[in-house]
């Protein structure tokens, strides 16, 4: 029996490691699955090095609402004063090619892919060890001022308490560990 596509959406507060374990989720499937990620739209700046199409699409805010308004985005949400969206169009396309689809994405924005997609998606939420360890993560990036580093801090207090609305719930203690219970949980879902 083939293996059906699957889309994995990952949720959990800013600096738990959502991408460092995406990334490590995909360099255990090479070889084994067809992986795809999805690249979302945001209005927010370039940090460090990203580039266009690559982390993100960076668009305007005025370019973002007309994607929107054209039915393009199939889920947004804003986000300290940014809009991100996920694009429909790829995302059911590499599904139905039978690819595994990682995604970092916000609570609605993996509620609503849920809701979307139905069994053809399943969402992971991923808790930091403490906020003590979130905190040293967040200032471990040297990207954000100490402000924004406390707005992030309350508002991933707020977050955690919505991990039950999730399929499965994660703690990254250890990327390794962490990228290896998503491993079962993808071959779990996929058959």
């Amino acid at each position: 029996m083939q293996e059906k596509g699957l889309i994995v959406a990952i949720s959990g507060p800013s600096g738990v490691g959502k991408g460092t374990v995406a990334a490590a989720v995909e360099a255990k499937l090479d070889g084994i699955r067809d992986v795809a990620h999805s690249i979302s739209v945001t209005t927010r700046a370039p940090r460090g090095t990203e580039q266009d199409g690559v982390e993100y699409y960076f668009r305007s805010r005025e370019e973002f609402e007309d994607l929107i308004a054209a039915g393009e985005i199939i889920e947004y949400d804003e986000y300290l004063g940014n809009y991100y969206g996920t694009p429909a169009k790829p995302l059911a396309r590499m599904a139905e090619e039978g690819k595994i689809v990682l995604l970092d994405i916000t609570i609605e924005g993996s509620l609503a892919l849920k809701e979307y997609f139905g069994d053809d998606a399943v969402t992971i939420f991923i808790t930091p060890p403490s906020m003590e360890e979130l905190r040293r993560r967040l200032e471990g990036r040297n990207t954000e001022a100490g402000d924004v580093i406390a707005r992030r801090l309350k508002e991933a207090e707020t977050e955690i308490m919505r991990a039950e609305e999730f399929e499965y719930i994660l703690q990254n203690n250890d990327v390794d560990e962490t990228s290896d219970e998503i491993l079962k949980i993808i071959n779990k879902e996929s058959r």
